[in-house]
């Protein structure tokens, strides 16, 4: 079981390196592929997703931009999802020391 692990953090490892993180440390990739992962996986049009992270010495935020028909779906029933979108966010943020906020923009 632990070979497995170890073996999908190799793997990880050389995507990242192979995909140019253009400055980004481990952690903030890691942060913005959960973001994107997530959200692909909730909306009926993945290929409009997009995610754009800004970096700062305090905090990364996100900013989640998703097709029209898929904005119900992102926020959820009383924002419930959104919710959860963030809680999950800050939850793997927090692991690695940062702070991380999502802001889920209308269009």
């Amino acid at each position: 079981m632990a070979e497995e692990g170890s073996e999908a953090d190799t793997d990880r490892g050389q995507i990242d390196e192979a995909g140019g993180s253009s400055g980004l440390t481990q952690a903030e990739v890691s942060l913005f592929d959960l973001v994107d992962f997530l959200a692909r996986n909730l909306v009926l049009h993945p290929e409009a997703v997009e995610v754009k992270q800004n970096t700062t010495e305090q905090a990364t935020s996100f900013e989640l931009r998703v097709h029209k028909d898929d904005l119900g779906r992102v926020i959820g029933k009383q924002g419930r999802t959104a919710k959860s979108l963030r809680t999950i966010l800050n939850a793997a943020a927090s692991r690695v020391q940062q702070k991380a906020f999502l802001e889920i923009i209308e269009e």
